[in-house]
């Protein structure tokens, strides 16, 4: 029979007759029980042999002589076992040496021999379980020893920094505090602290406006802050000193790639003390803002792994920059489809590969589709999951693999969002679409992550989006004008001149499970993992439900056609190929199949018919099914006269050479882009002043307008809210209602 038989037979004898004592370990050393046993047995079988070979009865003697040098000692001494386990072992031996000979010279077969060794085995094992119980005794009483002594040393340093502390914080804030507590933060980067404040009025904040001084007293390296923020009860503040510059190093976003959800939270970044900063958007919408050069579409990226990783959540991304941040996370499904080929040494991605992003709108077309087809599924879950969210005892709708939650990633506001439309319809309608989604779906798991350069009202369209974005992320790299923090945070108390980084800033969510601001750093992404993020989360990722599908329509089941995504399969441009003349005349802009909203339908060249002509269908396609599926735009006439000509400038008409109009005041009643088109910027002059305001004067004079006219428009701007006209006579000033 084959050992595979014996195998397969001993595995069935096995199952049929169960035993209950444990499987033996034969690579495991002896115990006191095998130990004992198998000395026994050993002396048993060196008398037989020694007895029919005729073995010189000192031999055995003299070996188990050796074996008490060697192993009774010499090991015990080595592995500094305690005096009993080295008397144990060396009388073992010597007593089987000892037996062995006697059993040699007198005969080994017989009851005496026999009853004599048995003795012996049980001698040896009941000495050895002594032996290694006081072992293990004397083992745990040293741990224990040396663990006091660690902690009483680490007591000794933490009272020590206590007291360092309360006398730095009385010394440069003047506030008398008893630290009762010192946590060393598991990386090994810093210390947090507890105090209790004093009475008689001492507030944690007072401490927290010397935090730079207090970091410059106790000479932390340069990129080291201290963050004071309350504690669990009013009367206690927190501190959080960092002694390593976590800012300052590049941190790659982690590889694992594992399963998230919305409901759990989703990292971001990494604290000071090096642990991920989470953050909770199931009823928040979030509001990135970084200058140029501070990490912004890096840490974009972060974010788009997030929530491709999120097993509960579908991402639709808007990027008026030619889809610039989408479009890695769709080139894996174009190499698998044979659209574009992988760079060289990278394999193609494997057949039913899926974008990264369920929808990427690159033009204010595309947006408009996008966002009409968001509050479609807004009212469509709305009526038809009534029944679940009953069942469930809850006005908000269960977000699951089966229904997921809608996030809109929207890359710079500052093109989308702010007042400026260029005469562009589409790019209007989509702004207001923005803001209806922000204020009205909430409830059914449909929200926004937005990003601009700041946090003017002239980049982000109003002082609402601010409002309906509490969770806030402020990059302070490169900014060179404005305050982001001050912006997002008007409150917080963060040293912003040490997080200089690229990819450092101060995040903070205003939410019941949110977190004060505080400082972070963002991790480092790349193009490669990106396509690593979209491989390993293909399988996973949910699609949209059907309810919300089909309330999408038409617009969604085609987001991936060839005709809308013909911008995304291109290659690179013939060298060979000139370029096309970009120029247009004055009033003939429209929304086009471009990459950008600003980029113009260009005029055909003679020499390319066959290019203007698919162009021309292409547009007209895209067009019309924004006529059918909406109907509530008009196409601009074509056909107008030409504008007369501009007036001479020894003309007694000299308001007329202004670059006011009344398109510029009266086009967009209502809406952010109300006014002349310097309105903005006198709202962020305002703004900035704080609640001094400006006067009229001071900003006619900002903006290079006669006096009347500002008036006017500042009056106006006060009739739709936008301003705060407080009358004190000839002091009277326009505040921003952020100040009032």
């Amino acid at each position: 029979m084959s050992e595979h038989s014996l195998n397969l037979s001993s595995t069935r004898r096995t199952a049929k007759k169960p035993t209950v004592l444990p499987p033996l370990d034969w690579a495991a050393g002896h115990g006191p029980v095998t130990g004992a046993l198998s000395a026994a047995t050993g002396a048993g079988a060196t008398a037989l042999l020694g007895a029919a070979a005729s073995m010189p009865s000192g031999w055995p003697l003299a070996i188990g002589a050796a074996g008490a040098l060697g192993h009774g000692v010499g090991h015990s001494l080595y592995r500094r076992l305690t005096g009993r386990t080295l008397v144990t072992r060396a009388a073992s031996w010597l007593l089987a040496g000892g037996w062995t000979t006697w059993a040699v010279a007198t005969g080994p077969l017989s009851w005496t021999a026999a009853g004599s060794l048995a003795a012996l085995g049980v001698g040896i094992g009941a000495a050895a379980s002594n032996a290694a119980a006081h072992e293990e005794a004397a083992e745990e009483e040293r741990l224990s020893a040396e663990a006091k002594a660690a902690t009483a040393a680490l007591d000794s340093k933490r009272r020590g920094l206590a007291r360092e502390w309360e006398e730095r914080i009385k010394r440069v804030c003047a506030v008398d505090v008893t630290v009762f507590a010192v946590e060393f933060w598991a990386t090994g980067s810093g210390y947090s602290l507890a105090a209790e404040l004093p009475g008689g009025g001492a507030t944690w904040d007072r401490i927290a406006t010397r935090a730079r001084a207090l970091a410059a007293d106790a000479r932390l390296p340069l990129g080291c802050t201290v963050h004071v923020e309350e504690g669990d009860l009013q009367g206690r503040v927190v501190l959080d000193v960092a002694t390593e510059n976590v800012m300052g190093s590049t941190y790659p976003y982690p590889a694992d790639y594992g399963p998230l959800s919305i409901l759990t939270g989703i990292p971001w970044g990494l604290l000071p003390v090096a642990d991920p900063v989470t953050v909770y958007l199931r009823e928040a919408c979030a509001l990135i803002l970084g200058p140029p050069g501070s990490g912004k579409s890096t840490f974009l990226d972060a974010v788009l792994a997030g929530f491709a990783r999120c097993t509960d959540v579908v991402t639709w991304v808007i990027d008026l920059k030619k889809g610039a941040v989408g479009i890695p996370w769709v080139r894996p499904w174009l190499e698998a489809e044979g659209h574009r080929d992988p760079k060289p040494g990278t394999a193609r991605p494997p057949a039913g590969t899926r974008p990264g992003i369920d929808w990427l709108a690159s033009t204010p077309a595309e947006a408009l589709l996008m966002l009409t087809a968001a509050l479609a599924i807004n009212d469509a879950r709305q009526l038809h999951y009534q029944d679940l969210m009953d069942q469930q005892d809850t006005t908000l709708l269960p977000v699951s693999a089966r229904i997921p939650q809608i996030e809109i990633v929207v890359d710079e506001g500052a093109e989308l969002l702010s007042g400026y439309t260029r005469g562009n319809r589409t790019l209007k309608e989509v702004q207001k679409l923005v803001r209806t989604v922000m204020r009205t779906t909430r409830a059914m798991g449909i929200r926004l992550v937005l990003t601009a350069v700041d946090g003017n009202v002239s980049a982000i369209g109003d002082t609402a989006t601010r409002k309906f974005s509490p969770v806030g992320v402020a990059l302070t790299s490169g900014e060179s004008s404005g305050n982001n923090l001050g912006k997002l945070f008007p409150h917080a108390k963060v040293d912003t001149s040490q997080l200089n980084q690229q990819g450092a800033g101060v995040i903070g969510a205003a939410t019941a499970d949110g977190f004060a601001p505080t400082a972070f750093k963002g991790w480092k992404t790349s193009p490669s993992m990106v396509r690593d993020v979209v491989l390993a989360t293909n399988d996973r990722r949910p699609v949209l439900d059907e309810i919300s599908a089909q309330a999408a329509g038409a617009a969604y089941a085609r987001r991936w056609d060839a005709n809308r995504t013909a911008w995304l399969r291109q290659g690179p441009a013939d060298e060979d190929t000139p370029a096309e003349d970009t120029t247009t005349e004055p009033g003939t802009e429209r929304p086009t199949l471009g990459l950008s909203y600003e980029q113009q339908e260009p005029a055909a060249p003679a020499a390319e018919p066959a290019r203007r002509t698919e162009a021309d269908m292409l547009a007209e396609r895209l067009m019309r099914e924004i006529d059918e599926q909406f109907g509530t735009t008009a196409e601009p006439d074509r056909t107008t006269e030409p504008k007369p000509p501009r007036p001479r400038a020894d003309s007694l008409n000299l308001s007329c050479l202004r670059d006011e109009s009344p398109a510029d005041e009266d086009d967009h009643p209502g809406g952010p882009g109300d006014g002349p088109d310097w309105l903005p910027q006198a709202l962020d002059a305002i703004a900035s002043a704080g609640p001094a305001g400006m006067k009229p004067s001071a900003v006619a004079d900002l903006v290079q307008r006669d006096r009347k006219t500002v008036r006017a428009a500042l009056r106006a701007a006060a009739d739709r809210g936008q301003l705060i006209y407080r009358n004190n006579g000839p002091h009277s000033v326009y505040v921003h209602p952020d100040h009032t």
